[in-house]
């Protein structure tokens, strides 16, 4: 997000932006912030963190065949030939507390998106319904195969 000055007409004095900065685990905020001022390479620009600093820096979850057998199980029945891919997604959870505390955290979703309508997070934020109904069943046969059950 970008401000810069007090009217519409008048030159601004001082301008501000906000970055919102996605931290991979095992990255500090102070590594991301030295990026930042390395590629800033200004030094009237100052970088300044507005996080209270709560989050912890942790390392991603191992992917464990209790977890992925599942997993891989269900994306095979529903779409057959997709591949399962780990990736960090672009939003924040509760999983890096989760993770500081020694509780391995996993998050899956079942849901295609458009790559040409990206809208996430915009006044317009939308997906393809039928995303939102795969991505229900996807769901709901992945906690059936966690419990044990069968369909």
């Amino acid at each position: 997000m970008i401000e810069g000055g007090h009217a519409p007409n008048a030159l601004p004095q001082r301008a501000r932006a906000v970055v919102n900065c996605r931290i991979m685990p095992g990255e500090t905020s102070n590594e991301i912030r030295a990026e930042l001022v390395r590629v800033t390479a200004d030094t009237a620009v100052h970088v300044t963190p507005i996080n209270d600093g709560s989050a912890k820096p942790t390392s991603p979850s191992p992917l464990i065949p209790e977890v992925m057998v599942p997993v891989e199980k269900v994306t095979r029945r529903l779409w057959p030939g997709v591949p399962v891919i780990p990736l960090m997604e672009t939003g924040a959870t509760d999983g890096a507390y989760l993770r500081a505390a020694g509780i391995p955290t996993y998050g899956v979703s079942g849901v295609f998106i458009d790559n040409d309508d990206v809208r996430a997070h915009g006044r317009d934020e939308r997906i393809i319904v039928s995303s939102f109904y795969d991505g229900v069943e996807y769901i709901y046969q992945l906690v059936r195969e966690f419990a044990g059950a069968t369909r």
